[in-house]
């Protein structure tokens, strides 16, 4: 069976993981795989780590778009794909790789997944996941201190120099392109109920 591409785009901290992992879990682990445009940054092994904290991470170019959608075709086509591990405390690649199988439901969540033409055209439900910037930077330093090991004033800084302006400039108008919005993500019982049983109905006509 052809994979289903589930594309799920919004900003930092709206909840784009929690979409995502609530509908694998209402359909079932053995039929949907999750893959995050966070395993897609670019590499940029000529730079020392002080010259790689200062990337732009939130702008469209810093992102390997080719070989994202080099995966999502070789997934189509019913083959395996080896999906880059990124280091988010040496900002750079790890040099390892997780294999992801082709599943009946494949979702692909990121800030700027609907951003690329080439990238937006395979998925069959596009979701925007739209939530208040007040909680999405409360989250964003949350998961930034906790999990990155970044300190408050490090995260603050990166939000306003280039997060939230690369928001308002790239993520933001990428909304136009969604078939769904999602008003407080997964909180959203309502339109979480809608969202898995199109998917599920999806499904089941290619048998």
């Amino acid at each position: 069976m052809k994979p289903t591409f589930i594309g799920i785009a919004g900003g930092t901290g709206s909840g784009k993981t929690t979409v995502a992992e609530i509908i694998r879990e209402n359909l079932g682990d053995g039929k949907t795989a999750i893959i995050s445009m966070d395993s897609f940054y670019r590499d940029f092994p000529g730079l020392t780590l002080e010259e790689r904290k200062k990337i732009n991470y939130d702008h469209p170019s810093v992102f390997d778009s080719e070989l994202l959608e080099k995966h999502l075709k070789d997934l189509s086509k019913g083959k395996s794909i080896k999906l880059p591990i990124y280091s988010f405390d040496r900002y750079e690649r790890t040099g390892k790789f997780e294999i992801v199988r082709p599943k009946p439901i494949i979702i692909v969540e990121g800030i700027l997944l609907f951003y690329y033409d080439n990238i937006r055209s395979y998925f069959k439900i596009k979701i925007f996941v739209d939530t208040d910037p007040d909680v999405r930077i409360i989250r964003r330093i949350k998961r930034d201190v906790q999990e990155r090991g970044r300190t408050l004033e490090s995260v603050i800084k990166q939000y306003l120099n280039t997060v939230r302006p690369m928001h308002i400039q790239f993520v933001e108008p990428t909304k136009q392109f969604s078939d769904i919005i999602i008003p407080r993500g997964g909180k959203n019982e309502i339109a979480m109920d809608i969202i898995i049983a199109k998917i599920r109905t999806l499904v089941e006509k290619k048998g």
